[in-house]
């Protein structure tokens, strides 16, 4: 057993993956055998306060006296188990709350004094995200008795924290991670910290233990050749989506995440239909290419009508701009943007599931395979297949596997 001991302090405003940081740094550590165990704040709040109480915004108000020495009665149990833990097997103890004020980050600083502190701010101002996080959130027990006014409190919950919220500075040692991009906005360490290698690497890379790349099935364009539009699904592609329904039946599926397009939506909920607890979330970074003035056109009425365009396309498939519309290149950052977003609204289930479309897939298959840009637009995308894609830091996996 190694005599390295590490507390790591979480803090950040609600909504912003602290929680969910804390458990992918908790299995990543135990993984090396290094023992680690979270502390959570919310978690002792909710054991010995009424959800009735915990879950309206008013207890966190920093005028509420008798909630704010309530809440820091819970903090000080929560060191008072972290020292103890630390002080037997225990390597690494993570705080998991807001920490968001100095004088609670203060307090820390002088009772956790017998091993080194880490701080790690969490920031994310997406606001796709945090609405769609605070949508997850307020379907929790704790806020089952708000009913419709759930996400109204929980916003107002968000307020009170920002009446103290104080980014990290001060503090000795420390890393402020955007926790949708995974990449640290600024660091600072005036001591040597135990683990620090591997703590900043587990905070910068994206991790997906399973993801299930799908194309949606056949529509009425795709029979036709043409690009774009918004086509329903042929019969055979409703076929497809339920034999892709029952292929997956078995799996647990929390998220399936699609575009704004209704093919992809209709195939995933063949899909979720076949799932116990499943839903989708539709995000407009999973859209297919936008072919601009050549939208809902065949290949062969752009070689016969706008032949300049078909030879440039020809040319540089990946770099080139559809008139008024996209190119691979400069769909790019959103396909990226949409990755993030699906991995952060899911990082604490095994299997994520993407329906997206040919050119869609191409670029996030790019994004794990690191294909050189001019063979992106060539990449193998069937529909009578999926993709079965592992990415971890000790583990790369890609199949291309049937589902009929």
């Amino acid at each position: 057993m190694s005599d390295e001991k590490l507390y790591i302090v979480l803090m950040g405003l609600p909504a912003r993956g602290k929680s969910t940081l804390a458990v992918r740094l908790r299995d990543a550590f135990r993984k090396d055998g290094i023992p680690t165990r979270i502390f959570n704040n919310g978690n002792l709040r909710r054991i010995y306060r009424s959800l009735d109480e915990t879950s309206r915004s008013e207890f966190y108000s920093p005028e509420n006296s008798a909630a704010v020495e309530w809440r820091k009665e819970f903090a000080r149990m929560n060191m008072e188990r972290a020292k103890a833990y630390l002080c037997n097997s225990g390597q690494i103890a993570i705080m998991d709350a807001t920490n968001a004020g100095r004088e609670r980050r203060a307090t820390i600083e002088k009772y956790l004094d017998d091993h080194s502190i880490f701080f790690i701010e969490c920031i994310n101002d997406d606001e796709d995200i945090l609405n769609l996080s605070i949508r997850e959130k307020i379907k929790l027990p704790e806020f089952a008795r708000l009913k419709d006014k759930a996400a109204t409190e929980f916003l107002k919950r968000i307020d009170y924290y920002r009446i103290i919220y104080t980014p990290l500075k001060v503090e000795r040692n420390y890393i402020r991670i955007d926790s949708l991009q995974n990449m640290i906005i600024e660091e600072k360490h005036n001591d040597v910290i135990p683990f620090y290698d591997r703590l900043r690497d587990y905070l910068v890379t994206d991790e997906v233990k399973n993801l299930f790349l799908i194309r949606h099935t056949e529509t009425e364009y795709n029979i036709e050749n043409r690009i774009g539009g918004d086509s329903p699904l042929t019969k055979k592609g409703k076929e497809q989506a339920t034999a892709l329904g029952l292929f997956f039946k078995k799996k647990k599926i929390s998220y399936i995440f699609t575009s704004k397009k209704q093919r992809t939506i209709d195939t995933a909920k063949a899909i979720c239909e076949k799932q116990d607890d499943c839903r989708i979330l539709s995000l407009k970074e999973f859209d297919e290419i936008n072919a601009g003035t050549c939208e809902r056109m065949t290949y062969e009425d752009i070689e016969k009508k706008m032949p300049h365009v078909f030879k440039k396309r020809g040319a540089s498939k990946y770099h080139y701009v559809y008139p008024d519309g996209e190119s691979y290149k400069t769909m790019k950052p959103r396909i990226i943007q949409g990755i993030k977003k699906a991995f952060f609204l899911n990082r604490r289930a095994n299997n994520i599931m993407i329906v997206g479309h040919q050119a869609v897939n191409r670029m996030i298959l790019s994004h794990f395979l690191y294909r050189r840009e001019d063979d992106v637009p060539y990449i193998y995308i069937p529909q009578d297949r999926f993709y079965h894609i592992v990415s971890t830091q000790d583990k790369k996996l890609f199949e291309l596997k049937r589902y009929d």
